[in-house]
C-alpha cells in the first residue's frame, strides 16, 4: 500500500533565526521557532530575506541539520536554522555564506552616512561616499573594489550581486561608528588622522616651509607638524579641534590605539 502523504503538512518549513539576525524580525518572530510558507519550491535566500533579514547578514545555514548555499531549494517540511556572520567560531567544515576576509576593511556608505563615513576615514579607513549615491553605483562600487556596503537601507542588501554589506543598527554618528568597529574588529586597525575626511585621499607629510601661506600665520609659528591631502589640497594639523576629534576615535579603539597624527 502507497504511504499517505499530507501535502498541505509539506507546504511549510520551520525557521529559526539567531542572535542579532532577530532585529530584523517582526517582533512577534524574534527568537523562536516559525512557520514559513514554501510554495513552489523556493530557495532558501529568497526565504530568509522575504522576512526582511539581508543575505549579508547570514553566515551559515542549516536545513535538517547540514549546512546549505543560498541557492539550496526547499519544498517544504525541512527545518531551517540562520546564523548571523561569524566573528570567533571556527566553521570551517560547513558552507560559509560570507566570502573571505578582506586583507584591508575598506568601505562604500550610503547617501544617509556622510558623518560616519566622515568617522571611518578619520580613523584611517578608505570609506568612500557622496551625497548622491544611487544604490546601483553603490553596488558597482562594492562589487568592483571589494568593498564593504555600509547603509540603513535593507533593500540594497538584498541585491544578489551584494556579497559584503552590513546594515547599521545605531542612529546617532559615534555611536554608529563604534559599532561598525567592534562588528569588523577594526580596534587594533586604527590609523587616526591619517587620510582626508573630506575627500578621502591618504595625507602625506607636509614641510612646514611648504605651507607657511597656507595656512594661519599663528598656526605656522607655533606648530611644526602639518599633513596635506595630495587630492584636495587642504592642510591639517593639531590644533583645538584634535581632542574633540580623539574622542570620537577614542570610543572604538583598543588601549593604545590612538596616537598622533
Amino acid at each position: 500500500m502507497t504511504p499517505h502523504i499530507d501535502l498541505q503538512a509539506k507546504a511549510f518549513a520551520e525557521f529559526r533565526f539567531y542572535e542579532e539576525l532577530n532585529d530584523f524580525l517582526a517582533a512577534e518572530l524574534r527568537k523562536r521557532a516559525f512557520q514559513m510558507r514554501i510554495d513552489r519550491a523556493r530557495s532558501v535566500k529568497d526565504a530568509i530575506e522575504s522576512v526582511g533579514v539581508p543575505h549579508t547578514e547570514v553566515d551559515l545555514v542549516l536545513v535538517d541539520g547540514a549546512s546549505v548555499a543560498f541557492e539550496h531549494v526547499l519544498r517544504g517540511g525541512e527545518r531551517v536554522a540562520v546564523y548571523p556572520v561569524f566573528e570567533r567560531l571556527d566553521i570551517a567544515p560547513v558552507v560559509h555564506l560570507r566570502p573571505s576576509p578582506l586583507r584591508e576593511t575598506r568601505f562604500v556608505l550610503d547617501t544617509h552616512l556622510g558623518k560616519l563615513a566622515r568617522h571611518l576615514r578619520l580613523a584611517g579607513f578608505d570609506s568612500l561616499w557622496e551625497n548622491d549615491y544611487g544604490d546601483e553605483e553603490i553596488v558597482a562600487l562594492s562589487v568592483a573594489q571589494k568593498r564593504v556596503i555600509l547603509t540603513r537601507d535593507k533593500g540594497i542588501l538584498k541585491r544578489r550581486a551584494v556579497l559584503r554589506g552590513y546594515f547599521v543598527r545605531e542612529i546617532e554618528s559615534e555611536r554608529q561608528f563604534c559599532e561598525v568597529a567592534r562588528a569588523f574588529q577594526l580596534e587594533r586597525s586604527l590609523k587616526p588622522f591619517s587620510r582626508c575626511r573630506v575627500c578621502n585621499a591618504a595625507l602625506r607629510e607636509a614641510p612646514k616651509e611648504s605651507v607657511r601661506r597656507r595656512v594661519p600665520e599663528a598656526v605656522w609659528k607655533q606648530l611644526d607638524a602639518f599633513t596635506e591631502c595630495p587630492q584636495c589640497g587642504r592642510i591639517f594639523w593639531r590644533g583645538t579641534h584634535y581632542e574633540r576629534l580623539s574622542r570620537v576615535l577614542q570610543l572604538a579603539a583598543a588601549p593604545g590605539a590612538i596616537g598622533s597624527p
